[in-house]
């Protein structure tokens, strides 16, 4: 049986037979049976990590361990509140780190985006609005048509499934909901290019 750990684009922690591209990690959410509490962090160190890394293997969800969360792609994982991981993706955590305004530590950079990704003590996925046209490449929002999550590629919105997107529709105009926080906003402004998965390459866009 699928496990509660897959991430959407919306915050959201659901249970998929799809895989996902990359894992990461918010601290230990679930208890001893596997099951998931109310909480949705235990730090705000929320890390986007390879799902290889030298060769090690973990049990999911094991006791006393933290909880092993999957996302469909880096994109997905930018609008959920997550960033590069220092320590198995040091590159790629550098150049965000760099694109995203300048900060200088890890811990800033968290910081910042704890201020822009969550509503503490309710454990909500914070959003805000703004001109689609002013959007870059690579952030997600809701579609105004019928609230879909939707990756934004040049004048396309791509729906989000959990195994895949789905046949792109025509970018919005005007004010939209943006799920992605801001500092990963100044990074895709600035260069940042997440990683995709497959079906956002083959969208045709």
């Amino acid at each position: 049986m699928a496990r509660q750990n897959r991430v959407t684009p919306t915050g959201d922690f659901i249970a998929t037979e799809a895989r996902g591209d990359f894992m990461g990690n918010r601290g230990i959410l679930h208890d001893a049976s596997g099951r998931l509490g109310r909480a949705r962090w235990r730090h705000r160190a929320w890390v986007c990590c390879v799902l290889s890394y030298k060769g090690g293997r973990r049990a999911l969800m094991a006791p006393g361990q933290y909880t092993e969360l999957f996302f469909l792609d880096e994109a997905v994982a930018l609008a959920a509140g997550h960033r590069p991981c220092a320590r198995c993706r040091p590159d790629d955590f550098r150049r965000f780190l760099a694109a995203a305004g300048g900060m200088k530590r890890a811990g800033d950079l968290d910081a910042a985006l704890h201020r822009t990704r969550a509503i503490p003590r309710v454990w909500q996925q914070r959003r805000h609005t703004a001109q689609s046209a002013t959007l870059p490449d690579g952030a997600f929002i809701l579609h105004p048509r019928d609230s879909t999550p939707c990756l934004l590629m040049g004048d396309a919105a791509l729906p989000y499934a959990p195994d895949g997107y789905g046949p792109p529709r025509p970018r919005p105009q005007g004010r939209v909901t943006v799920l992605t926080p801001q500092p990963s906003l100044t990074a895709l402004h600035n260069g940042y290019r997440p990683a995709l998965h497959r079906t956002a390459r083959t969208a045709g866009v």
